[in-house]
């Protein structure tokens, strides 16, 4: 049962987040940012996971509390979900065009959370989503989750389709990292993640 349900309240969100790895039939998705709700379900169409995701957040500040913390809650229950990573192919990745961007995803589920993230993202904010949390979102996530990703938007014009492309390239890369393998063997010469 590759699935977790964790909550995390703080002075600045209330969050919730429930996914099963091998769902993939339900996206729940409710943070207040009509644009973040948008990438959160292509995550978990294309990750091939059920994901509901419940968060409230001091939006009248900005949207940066609320996205941050729905990528450590979603970082964490992949964690749980994903166990001591025996049985996994552990990595991953996707390149995705979306119209004229195209983003590249490749992450290894090593238990080293590590982050490297380029964009050439051009605007302020998609909505009321600020274009600079799409990094902030990845980096709460793999600091929680443990995940090495590298995703980078070689190119594109269009903001709302790089970034858009970036969550889809994520989602293979992890469907792909998550996929289960060998019952039980975990992918490393060390015998553990």
């Amino acid at each position: 049962m590759r699935q977790a349900e964790i909550s995390r309240t703080t002075k600045e969100t209330d969050i919730l987040v429930r996914l099963d790895l091998d769902g993939g039939k339900t996206a729940e998705i409710d943070t207040g940012i009509g644009f973040f709700d948008h990438m959160l379900t292509a995550l978990a169409v294309h990750s091939g996971m059920d994901l509901t995701v419940r968060a409230k957040g001091d939006l009248e500040v900005d949207c940066h509390h609320t996205v941050e913390d729905v990528g450590i809650v979603l970082g964490k229950a992949l964690a749980q979900a994903l166990g001591d990573k025996g049985g996994i192919a552990r990595y991953g990745s996707a390149h995705i065009p979306m119209d004229e961007a195209l983003a590249f995803s490749v992450l290894d589920i090593s238990g080293r959370p590590y982050l490297v993230f380029s964009a050439p993202l051009k605007n302020e904010r998609v909505g009321a989503f600020d274009t600079c949390m799409t990094e902030e979102f990845f980096r709460a996530l793999c600091m929680n989750a443990g995940i090495t990703l590298h995703l980078q938007v070689l190119y594109g014009a269009n903001d709302h389709h790089m970034i858009e492309a970036a969550f889809k390239a994520f989602a293979h890369s992890l469907r792909q990292a998550a996929a289960p393998m060998e019952k039980g063997k975990i992918l490393s010469s060390k015998g553990i993640l």
